[in-house]
C-alpha cells in the first residue's frame, strides 16, 4: 500500500463529463445502464454483464469496485454527463502492476452518446489520472480486432498498437478471439 494515494481525487470533471469513483447506492443505476446497453456489451464485456446481472449484484459489485479501490488493486469510475446527471459510461484502470507500475483500461460507454467526443474526454482524464496522480509508467488498452471505434480511440488518445494477441479473450458465447493491444507510456503521455 502506497501512504500518497490515499489522498487521490475521486472525482475528475471535464467540459461534458464527470468522471467520478462509483459510491454505495450506485448499483441501481448501473444495472439501468448495463441492461440498456445489453446487446453492445454482449461480447466485450462478458464478466461485467455476469458479474451485473441485477440490481443487487450491480450494487455488489460497485462494493467490490470501491474495495479494490482502497486496496488499491483497481480504480473503476462512472461517467456521468454534466449537464443531463445520468450516467452513461464506466470507465476502469484495472491488473495494476505497482512493481512497474503499469495499468489496464477499459470502458464503455452508452450507445446514446457515442460519436459525442464524450468518451475521449473521459479516456484523456483518466490518463492524466492515472500518470500524474497515480504515477504510472505505462497504460494498456486492449480492442477486440473488429472494433475499430475503439482502436480509433485509442490512437486518438496517444495510445499505440503494440501488437496483436491471439486467442487472448473470450467472449460470452464462449468463443476465444484475437485482440489488438495498445500501450502508452508515461514518458510519450507528459512528451518527455
Amino acid at each position: 500500500m502506497q501512504a500518497r494515494l490515499l489522498h487521490i481525487d475521486t472525482a475528475l470533471l471535464s467540459q461534458h463529463v464527470l468522471v467520478r469513483r462509483f459510491q454505495e447506492g450506485d448499483g441501481a443505476t448501473l444495472y439501468e445502464l448495463v441492461e440498456d446497453n445489453y446487446s453492445l456489451l454482449y461480447d466485450a464485456f462478458p464478466r461485467t454483464l455476469r458479474e451485473i446481472s441485477d440490481p443487487e449484484h450491480a450494487e455488489f459489485f460497485v462494493r467490490r469496485r470501491l474495495s479494490d479501490w482502497h486496496l488499491q488493486k483497481g480504480y473503476c469510475f462512472g461517467i456521468w454527463h454534466n449537464q443531463t446527471t445520468e450516467l452513461i459510461g464506466l470507465v476502469r484502470l484495472f491488473h495494476i502492476d505497482w512493481e512497474t507500475p503499469k495499468g489496464e483500461v477499459g470502458y464503455f460507454i452508452d450507445r446514446e452518446y457515442m460519436g459525442q467526443g464524450l468518451m475521449t474526454e473521459a479516456l484523456r482524464i483518466v490518463q492524466q489520472f492515472a500518470f500524474r496522480q497515480l504515477v504510472l509508467e505505462k497504460l494498456l488498452l486492449r480492442t477486440a480486432m473488429e472494433n475499430v471505434a475503439s482502436q480509433r480511440l485509442a490512437r486518438k488518445c496517444g495510445f499505440r498498437r503494440e501488437g496483436d494477441l491471439r486467442g487472448d479473450f473470450r467472449k460470452l458465447s464462449g468463443e476465444l478471439i484475437d485482440t489488438m493491444l495498445f500501450g502508452l507510456t508515461r514518458s510519450e503521455y507528459l512528451g518527455i
